[in-house]
């Protein structure tokens, strides 16, 4: 089973990085200063525009409904072996938990009930691949925020005031391994950006690219045989659409693409000792996924009293 998505699922379920009192209060004073500066010329900060997408992120954790909806997922793999691949159509659920976590963030729990499989009734089966997703909508939008700037470096791309519809650019990129924090939601070399729609301030696209991705762990099957660690490269793009809850607006994933490549550990270098000409890894996988997601619901739960019968309690 491929782990494409595990390392970001693990993390965004870790929480936001902390910030010392002193760091906190000199990213307010930072945010108060681009604040006034963008009032006078008119033109958003990334200080301004990361004070935006905190306070939006507070507010989707806060408020956030239970909620399903269909999701429908293609997932392929190629050439290892034979090609492979499957339709998934499932009701995608997120939960909120009663109680929250000891760092008082509410918990978002992720699941899904599979209905069929390339076509027919899935029979208890669930969404094993060959590429599967999770963590998206239970922390992803947190990697461009004023949590995180201990963990990425974030530059605004310059914005153009003769078109004031287009999208704002945030780029990011993790810092060195030997200054990041144990809590970052990444804990991988990666790059990226985000387009924040300039009406709402709220991330509409999201691109990450992380070059030694851990794909597949390495281990051993149920019959001992030995599992080849998978390292390769990683690619995501999220797209976000405006979906109606409960009467509030929540920007929720409309589509979700991956693409993943890599090599056995080892596999490659054993080949070039032997072929010093050879310019194809001909031990490369490449795996994919793209999911959407549609037809969204808050999650209720309704109860009604039945008269108690005493003919039927006899």
């Amino acid at each position: 089973m491929v782990a494409g998505l595990m390392g970001l699922a693990v993390g965004l379920r870790a929480g936001a990085a902390q910030t010392t009192g002193t760091t906190a209060q000199t990213g307010q004073s930072s945010t108060q200063q681009a604040e006034t500066t963008a009032q006078k010329t008119g033109t958003p900060t990334l200080e301004g525009i990361l004070q935006r997408l905190e306070e939006n992120l507070e507010q989707y954790n806060a408020l956030v409904p239970s909620f399903f909806c269909d999701e429908h997922v293609v997932s392929k793999k190629s050439p290892d072996r034979q090609f492979e691949s499957r339709v998934t159509d499932s009701t995608f659920r997120l939960k909120r938990v009663a109680n929250p976590d000891p760092d008082g963030k509410p918990i978002l729990e992720e699941s899904r009930e599979v209905k069929r499989v390339n076509g027919q009734p899935a029979n208890g089966q669930t969404l094993s691949g060959p590429t599967t997703v999770r963590g998206a909508f239970s922390g992803g939008l947190a990697l461009v925020s004023l949590n995180q700037q201990a963990c990425m470096s974030y530059k605004l791309l310059p914005i153009k005031r003769n078109h004031p519809k287009d999208a704002y650019i945030v780029q990011f990129a993790s810092v060195a391994a030997s200054e990041r924090p144990d809590d970052c939601l990444l804990q991988e070399d990666s790059s990226g950006r985000v387009l924040i729609d300039p009406a709402t301030m709220q991330i509409k696209r999201m691109e990450l690219h992380a070059p030694h991705h851990l794909i597949v762990p390495g281990g051993r099957t149920s019959a001992g045989g030995v599992i080849p660690q998978v390292v390769g490269v990683w690619d995501l793009a999220i797209d976000y659409a405006p979906v109606e809850l409960g009467g509030k607006s929540f920007w929720l994933p409309a589509t979700i693409k991956v693409k993943m490549s890599g090599s056995p550990d080892g596999m490659l270098i054993a080949n070039r000792n032997v072929n010093e000409s050879l310019d194809v890894d001909p031990f490369q996988t490449d795996w994919s996924l793209f999911a959407d997601y549609s037809n969204y619901h808050r999650l209720e739960v309704t109860s009604r009293i039945v008269p108690f019968s005493g003919a039927a309690a006899q």
